[in-house]
């Protein structure tokens, strides 16, 4: 009885494994048309600002951005409720270093969109995360999750079920936030001839 129990959850776990490898390459094959976000993306064009209301914190190399801001960069759109630049001078030049973004977050480029609670763009690391109740859209494509991390050197994104971590720059995703932890999507099949 023992020996067919043991053949028994061999087979099980072959089974599960198997049936993760094929899942996992139906995922791998979907893949590229989704994680290769605002591909192409000149993550080194000059940064520009627009809100209702800014405040410049000099000694504290920060600046203040609030109603209805919108900053872009090349073809690359950050929309936002209220934002925080911090920035360096030296040699008589101006370098923004990061964007800290709150309320109701968009960050569009061509027909793909990611939205969310709250959104840091690193332009040292060239990296955009978003976290809560994240949504990537590219056409009608669409995938919602907790946490998105965009890489503008390799157009590659990762999207967590849960917004996961706690920073103070990060604050506490809304209660609209994914909390089933899941990555959940929607995607367009080719239509038969």
């Amino acid at each position: 009885m023992s020996h067919s129990f043991a053949t028994l959850r061999s087979t099980m776990l072959r089974s599960a494994l198997g049936g993760f490898a094929i899942g996992a390459a139906a995922m791998l094959a979907l893949a590229p048309s989704q994680a290769q976000v605002f591909e192409g993306h000149n993550s080194d064009a000059p940064v520009s600002v627009a809100a209702d209301h800014g405040e410049l914190l000099g000694r504290q190399d920060r600046a203040t951005l609030s109603g209805n801001v919108v900053i872009t960069q090349g073809d690359l759109t950050v929309r936002a409720d209220r934002t925080t630049l911090a920035f360096s001078t030296g040699g008589g030049s101006f370098k923004i270093h990061r964007l800290d973004a709150v309320g109701g977050v968009r960050v569009t480029r061509g027909n793909q969109s990611a939205s969310g609670d709250v959104a840091i763009y690193d332009f040292d690391r060239r990296i955009i995360t978003l976290v809560g109740g994240v949504v990537l859209q590219r056409g009608s494509d669409r995938l919602s999750g907790g946490r998105l991390v965009i890489d503008l050197d390799s157009s590659i994104s990762t999207l967590d079920g849960r917004a996961g971590g706690s920073s103070p720059a990060l604050g506490t995703p809304s209660s609209g936030s994914s909390s089933s932890g899941r990555v959940t999507g929607t995607f367009t099949v080719p239509k038969r001839n």
